[in-house]
């Protein structure tokens, strides 16, 4: 250890952090010692955004090792705080040691440097606050296969001794997770002490990976149930809690995951974790959603507040779709919900929609907004005469940013039946609200009037490429003039900006962009992705030749947000080479789900249409 005093013996200056030199770093350790709470507080938060930052470590991070194991044993209080900074910054996969470069690595210092302070630590695992020697465990399993045999000896003797007569139940478990590292002790599944069992059940099935023997799965499911509210404190690996790394290891065997969420769900969804595991095991394996949906469904009068409750609606409403058939209780549970005036009864309102239930559409025009009635014209496309003075009338009410968007978007399935909201649809293009998605619904109606022409002849001299694309593109429907389309895109083309969305907007000009091919042509081998996919698409609409666009596309399909445009191009074209078979099967077949959802998304999950374009194409022969 080094004390305080010492600080100025190392060029601290020449050292980086996180955020450049690590001049900082000596005035934060002197912090820990001034006998100020809130002071030292700060000086704690500090040192894990500098020298340790998102799970990196730096130069200046292994010097600070003996300084802070000193204000550990000397600086008053804060003891459990510093040695969980210390496990943090030592943190690392033990199979990288065996890696070449692992010598010259920051981590690889860390480590070093704990393992010579580590003799002054031990004392810490009998410290008399139980949360000092739970965070003192972390910090000897963090360098557990590193230890020089005389000092591991030592620290399995103390481990072992807290294992064997710790008062505390979660120490006791703590000690069985480090003497796992170590390679020794006990697998105490018969343990009295549920903690233990809990832990050693763990661990177990760690090591033998899935499928889990049924005797851990049910240990898991019987002593699980309730979560320990200290385990967030004290992090075995970065971030993970025990109970996050319980519930990533529930989800690579999904039958056992569903089986202890069940289970749990039943004791009380303490903590919403069945709940939760559920809705994880969902997002991760393909086709649990009627499985999930009934676990949810069952949690739901589990969930104690309203915050809860509305995430555990929403993923119903975000699955249910997927069901043929949504049973009645489901149905009849959603439509409860969905009547009362609380935050729960949006959610609920939406995921009663995309059941299809008819008495959705009830509610939804008695409390209209823009994701409900765009979800209800999904749901219901045969009430537009219901369905369009709604969205006509939250539109003149003022709906603006994202509300207007998905609401004027909810116009477009209903073809020319969405002309009876022309008049919303101009006030929206002349007021700026939602102006691009007016300008092109506009386009679509195929109706032009001189105040229509005055406005998209306006909105496509504004600073917002994105208008005037959209406003090119309008006009040239309602006129057929291709003229100053051309003009527009060329000057989008050339400019500097979001140029994959100006390619999109050529579709409508298919061929008659013939003359913007020699801007278009170069940006199949941009360097940008989106730039590539968008490219190809245009050459194909311009050109009508799918022979250039299918290279290309079949190069970028892959399990991403790129990959599956790409994918689902290829599919309108009905074209794909026949290297892309291997790559389409495994999107179709794979149980796993290889796209994950997008936040807030209101469309179809990702990973569903990667799933059903790749079984499309692959029907193709």
């Amino acid at each position: 250890m080094r004390a305080p005093t010492e600080l100025d013996d190392v060029q601290w200056l020449t050292l980086t952090h996180a955020y450049g030199s690590a001049e900082d770093v000596p005035q934060l350790i002197r912090a820990l010692y001034q006998g100020d709470e809130e002071t030292a507080d700060e000086a704690i938060h500090e040192l894990y955004g500098n020298i340790h930052h998102q799970g990196t470590v730096y130069q200046a991070s292994a010097p600070a090792v003996p300084f802070l194991a000193h204000a550990v044993r000397h600086a008053p209080g804060k003891r459990d705080d510093l040695l969980m900074l210390l496990a943090t910054l030592a943190d690392h996969d033990p199979a990288d040691v065996e890696a070449p470069h692992w010598p010259g690595r920051p981590v690889a210092a860390v480590c070093a440097e704990l393992c010579r302070v580590l003799p002054e630590l031990l004392p810490c695992l009998g410290d008399p606050e139980r949360v000092v020697r739970r965070a003192a465990l972390r910090v000897v399993a963090a360098v557990a296969e590193l230890l020089p045999a005389e000092l591991r000896a030592s620290a399995v003797g103390q481990v072992e001794a807290l294992y064997a007569d710790d008062p505390a139940p979660a120490v006791r478990a703590d000690a069985t997770v480090v003497l796992s590292r170590f390679g020794t002790g006990p697998v105490p599944l018969d343990s009295p002490i549920p903690e233990v069992r809990l832990t050693a059940a763990t661990v177990a099935a760690e090591k033998s990976g899935p499928p889990y023997p049924a005797e851990l799965v049910e240990i898991i499911a019987e002593d699980g149930a309730e979560p320990d509210p200290g385990d967030d404190d004290f992090p075995w690996s970065g971030t993970t809690t025990p109970d996050r790394h319980l519930t990533r290891l529930l989800t690579r065997d999904p039958d056992a995951g569903l089986a202890v969420a069940a289970r749990w769900i039943t004791a009380g969804d303490l903590g919403a974790r069945g709940s939760w595991l559920a809705r994880e095991i969902t997002e991760i394996w393909r086709d649990r959603q009627p499985e999930v949906l009934d676990l949810l469904l069952a949690a739901l009068p589990h969930q104690r507040d309203t915050r809860t409750l509305s995430h555990r609606l929403s993923v119903i409403g975000r699955w249910i779709a997927y069901l043929p058939e949504p049973d009645d209780d489901l149905r009849n549970t959603l439509h409860d919900y969905a009547r009362i005036g609380t935050e729960a009864a949006e959610p609920a309102l939406l995921a009663l929609v995309r059941s299809r239930d008819p008495r959705a559409l009830e509610l939804v025009l008695r409390r209209p907004d823009a994701r409900a009635l765009g979800a209800a014209v999904s749901a219901f496309p045969e009430t537009a005469d219901r369905l369009i003075p709604a969205i006509r009338h939250e539109l003149a009410a003022g709906a603006a940013g994202n509300a207007a968007i998905a609401l004027v978007a909810a116009l477009a399935p209903f073809g020319a039946a969405a002309d009876r909201a022309r008049p919303e649809l101009i006030e929206c293009l002349r007021t700026r609200r939602a102006a691009v998605a007016a300008a092109r619904q506009l386009g679509h109606n195929g109706v032009l009037t001189r105040e229509i022409a005055s406005l998209l002849s306006e909105a496509g001299r504004s600073t917002d490429s994105s208008l005037r694309g959209a406003a090119a593109v309008a006009q040239y429907r309602l006129t057929g003039e291709t003229g100053p389309a051309l003009r527009t895109f060329e000057s989008l083309l050339v400019a500097n900006g979001p140029t994959h969305w100006h390619l999109s907007g050529l579709q409508p000009l298919g061929s008659a962009a013939a003359p913007l091919l020699p801007l278009v042509e170069p940006l199949l081998t941009a360097r940008y992705e989106w730039t590539r996919f968008a490219a190809a698409e245009a050459h194909h609409w311009i050109t009508g030749s799918p022979e250039r666009a299918v290279r290309v596309l079949a190069d970028l399909v892959a399990p991403t947000p790129v990959g599956l445009a790409a994918l689902k191009a290829l599919a309108g074209m009905g074209r794909f080479p026949e290297e892309l078979r291997p790559t389409l099967r495994a999107f179709a077949f794979s149980p796993l789900r290889l796209l994950s959802d997008m936040p807030f998304s209101e469309h179809e999950h990702p990973d569903e249409e990667l799933r059903t374009l790749a079984w499309s194409l692959l029907a193709l022969g």
